[in-house]
């Protein structure tokens, strides 16, 4: 599964990018916000950082504006991935940008019909919010298998991004899943790596070694 980072904080993502673990980055309009810097700005970096697809969304809600505003976009970069809401004029752009074979990211999927329009409409990602189904009292992990029993059914080659993450357990979920993307805010990427027993482990195995008297 593919790790993209849920920021637009450059520092963040060059933190993480030096792990190797990074595939990608999606930003969204509220992430920009708490950036405070200038959208283009920030995507015109954040690509200079990372070679993976990077998410730039939209604000248009027309077809004919989300066109231009993602072509604008695209041009930044080769690997802008334009993100567009999941409306049917969010559809309509998906499909121009498919034919024109710039990347899409179809956003704000709540369900499995949503999902099957954005792979018809030739959508390189689909993002299904987990989170926010989860906050309802809906199993949002229900959606992804949904999904990911769609796709295979069909063949279809949209990529799940399984976004709205809120902890260890949701990417933990989404793998055995089948998602082919997670994207995680950077706090929950650095848990991934930890576990009580390690620590213990740890702190024993060097306890051990200082009562040897030896260096390396």
């Amino acid at each position: 599964m593919k790790f993209f980072i849920d920021t637009a904080e450059i520092s963040e993502i060059r933190e993480l990018a030096e792990t190797g673990l990074v595939d990608g980055i999606t930003t969204n309009p509220s992430l920009i916000k708490q950036s405070g810097r200038d959208f283009i700005e920030v995507i015109t970096e954040i690509c200079g950082v990372i070679s993976g697809p990077v998410s730039a969304e939209v604000i248009a809600t027309d077809t004919a504006g989300m066109l231009s505003e993602g072509r604008r976009l695209a041009a930044i970069a080769s690997n802008v991935t334009v993100k567009l809401p999941l409306t049917w004029d969010g559809l309509k752009a998906c499909r121009t940008f498919a034919d024109e074979g710039i990347a899409t990211n179809v956003t704000l999927c709540f369900s499995a019909n949503q999902a099957l329009l954005a792979a018809k409409a030739g959508a390189s990602f689909i993002s299904p919010f987990i989170g926010r189904l989860d906050d309802l009292g809906v199993d949002g992990m229900e959606l992804i298998h949904k999904i990911r029993t769609i796709y295979d059914n069909y063949g279809f080659e949209t990529e799940i991004l399984a976004a709205s993450i809120r902890s260890s357990a949701h990417v933990e979920a989404c793998a055995l899943a089948g998602a082919d993307v997670a994207t995680i805010p950077p706090q929950v990427l650095k848990s991934l790596s930890r576990h009580t027993l390690t620590d213990k482990g740890l702190a024993s195995f060097l306890t051990d070694w200082e009562t040897t008297g030896q260096s390396i």
